[in-house]
């Protein structure tokens, strides 16, 4: 199962949120977090579309 980190540069712009095919991503506090880590399938949409290059998945 892959792990999906968010970073400090997270800017909030939820870009991530609106683009992840498995709605991995919630707004918390302003900022993205993965809720739904289990679910990613690793397509990288939301780290090619990322402005702040604040996602990694591994």
């Amino acid at each position: 199962m892959p792990t999906v980190i968010v970073s400090d540069a997270c800017n909030g712009d939820a870009v991530c949120v609106d683009i992840c095919p498995m709605n991995v991503f919630d707004m918390v506090d302003g900022l993205s977090s993965p809720e739904r880590a289990d679910d990613c399938i690793m397509c990288m949409a939301c780290v090619n579309a990322c402005p702040t290059q604040a996602i990694t998945v591994e």
